[in-house]
């Protein structure tokens, strides 16, 4: 039980240190107000979802609740990376929705930073530009 502690502690430190590491590159990099381009699965069905999140609209994925606040990616020039602030909540019948994820998903590390849910896990695969949303990313 004590592993399972340590583990969450070094997890979360390494999280704080690649966010410390990578924040003058969320300063600088292009905000994209469009959308988060995620993918879910659903570990009972085997079924994988594209999910397109527009920044701060409520999408639905099963019993999930989920809003993309911003997504973030670097200039065409530098090394691939996006990255979308993620507020995640579980909606079930009769309940009070429940935070299950608030912060940073990588689309480069998905593990990093990801949601810890018993059916379904969602992660990043690129932000988008409104205007053409199939096309050509932003950046």
């Amino acid at each position: 039980m004590a592993t399972v502690g340590i583990r969450n502690t070094v997890s979360r430190f390494a999280i704080c240190v690649i966010a410390v590491l990578l924040s003058p590159w969320f300063v600088g990099g292009a905000a994209a107000e469009g959308m988060a381009l995620l993918q879910g699965l659903d570990k009972v069905t085997a079924r994988i979802s594209t999910i397109r999140a527009a920044i701060g609209q409520t999408v639905r994925f099963g019993s999930l609740r989920i809003v993309a606040r911003t997504c973030r990616k670097r200039p065409p020039e530098e090394t691939p990376e996006g990255a979308a602030f993620l507020e995640i909540d579980d909606v079930k019948p009769g309940e009070s929705p429940v935070r299950i994820f608030s912060g940073w998903m990588f689309a480069s590390s998905p593990a990093l930073s990801a949601l810890e849910h018993p059916v379904y896990d969602v992660w990043v695969v690129d932000c988008r530009n409104p205007s053409n949303s199939e096309g050509s990313s932003s950046g």
